[in-house]
């Protein structure tokens, strides 16, 4: 078999990489993972699968962009999903930009929110997804393309040994 074959993005492939979401209106970097992001693929779902398909065959050392409309990821923006409170309503721990509300509707499903501005009368929180309406680049990095154990199939992910009462457990990261 072509060693570049055995060596591509597959299935059950372990595979670490790094990433950037870009904006491509702006270029600015959305988000970016300071680490590198190791999963199994075909097993596990760690980016949109728009993003995990363009992986497909590729090798270590490969640097990719892919483009993505989020608005074919998350669908449009909801503006009815934009509430602004009145600061005296809203507990002081939720009173900083970028923190997570979980809040549940009257049919009890629950809905992550994010705050996105503070003022000195009010706090606004958003739960539209914050790449909703974007078009955006993700730039891959992959770092490693491997053949997955058993057991990072099995987990996922890769496993890491670390200390239990009994002794040693290993956990997915």
């Amino acid at each position: 078999m072509n060693q570049e074959i055995e060596d591509a993005v597959a299935d059950n492939k372990y595979v670490e990489l790094m990433y950037k979401v870009i904006d491509k209106k702006s270029g600015s970097v959305l988000t970016e993972v300071e680490y590198p992001l190791g999963y199994v693929h075909g097993v596990t779902e760690v980016l949109a699968p728009a993003v995990t398909a363009e992986l497909e065959g590729r090798l270590a050392g490969d640097v990719i962009e892919v483009p993505i409309d989020c608005n074919q990821l998350y669908g449009p923006r909801d503006e009815s999903l934009v509430i602004i409170e009145p600061i005296e309503n809203v507990p002081e721990e939720y009173c900083e930009v970028g923190m997570s509300i979980l809040m549940e509707n009257d049919s009890g499903q629950a809905k992550t929110f994010i705050v996105t501005r503070v003022d000195k009368k009010s706090v606004t929180i958003d739960g539209n997804n914050p790449l909703c309406g974007r078009e955006v680049l993700f730039r891959l990095d992959i770092k490693t393309v491997r053949d997955a154990t058993e057991e990072e199939i099995e987990f996922g992910g890769k496993l890491e040994d670390v200390p239990d009462v009994e002794g040693t457990v290993k956990v997915p990261l």
